[in-house]
């Protein structure tokens, strides 16, 4: 009890920058225009704080909170946007595209990182996070992957900064390329990172491929459970061979994460309560990145140099290459 008395005033200061960013992404300019969602706002806050003044001694522990128990909470909330019935309707060619290249990204990703020079578990961090759904990836991951402090945050900054870029490019080259709704919907949702760059582009183009690229994309948030217990248990194999620490193998909220989803896929529960847990969800995971956001400053990122981004880069150009050649041969022109 004492323990979690502790962790109070940290919480509440990392849910004040939720608040705030929460209330930030409800301003048109940003909303309308930027298409920053408060999950990426958040972490922008956090750096903010942790590059112009000192992180309070007392807010140590809740920070620690907010980085771990709650924002695996949120992430496992994810689940409730996961509906099987919607994915099965856009169907087997736009499935067989989200497998395929994220398999490709994610071992290229990887491949790509040792070849730079980056350190295994960012680069294990950076792979997850570009392939599958971004921020929440790669807390995912680090779950299993145990990485160091500064890892997620600068794994988060690339994805954010990666994906924002994507928001302003891909409507122009989606017409340039004269691609039907649901070929540029099926693109966006196979290879851009968070989901709210996901609509923002999808907007950019139509309703109705904003409408396609959003069902794309959880059909990829799909593949995160699999993908992280299979990690898991490689990581583990091999730590066992050479006798270090164990890993653990199945995260609890990634269960819960599945047990969500399938309660979703049943349709039995009323809308207003999916909508209610939707919103708490959000708040929570706006939460947690702060959490994570305020651990790292703007000046750990530029020390970090510029391999990071390169591997990122790359990985993009590597799924949006591979989904979009997916995308034409399966899905039509």
């Amino acid at each position: 009890m004492a323990h979690a008395g502790r962790a109070i005033p940290g919480v509440l200061l990392c849910a004040a920058l939720a608040a705030g960013a929460i209330l930030l992404g409800e301003l048109p300019a940003i909303r309308d225009r930027l298409h920053l969602s408060p999950l990426l706002l958040v972490i922008l806050l956090g750096m903010l704080w942790r590059s112009t003044a000192p992180v309070p001694d007392w807010a140590a522990e809740g920070i620690r909170a907010a980085q771990r128990p709650i924002l695996r909470w949120a992430v496992a909330g994810l689940g409730f946007r996961l509906s099987l019935p919607e994915l099965v309707r856009i169907g087997a060619p736009a499935l067989a595209v989200v497998v395929v290249s994220t398999a490709v990204a994610l071992f290229g990703g990887v491949w790509i990182a040792r070849r730079l020079g980056v350190g295994e578990k960012l680069g294990l961090l950076l792979g997850v996070g570009g392939a599958i759904c971004g921020a929440s990836a790669v807390v995912a991951a680090d779950t299993v992957v145990r990485s160091g402090k500064r890892d997620v945050p600068l794994a988060l900054g690339v994805i954010t900064l990666l994906g924002t870029i994507g928001i302003v490019l891909y409507p122009p080259i989606g017409r340039a390329a004269g691609m039907s709704d649901f070929l540029y919907g099926v693109w966006d949702g196979a290879s851009l990172h968070e989901m709210a760059q996901v609509v923002a582009a999808g907007f950019g183009v139509s309703d109705e491929a904003a409408r396609v690229a959003t069902v794309v994309k959880l059909a990829r948030i799909c593949l995160l459970a699999p993908i992280v217990f299979g990690l898991g248990w490689w990581l583990r194999r091999r730590a066992e061979s050479v006798g270090t620490a164990k890993v653990s193998l199945v995260p609890w909220f990634l269960v819960l994460f599945l047990a969500f989803a399938a309660l979703n896929s049943t349709g039995l529960m009323p809308a207003a309560w999916l909508g209610a847990l939707r919103r708490g969800d959000l708040w929570l995971l706006c939460v947690g990145m702060a959490g994570v956001g305020i651990q790292t400053g703007f000046r750990d990122l530029r020390e970090a140099g510029w391999r990071p981004v390169a591997v990122g880069t790359a990985q993009w150009l590597i799924l949006a290459g591979v989904s979009f050649v997916l995308a034409r041969l399966l899905c039509g022109p």
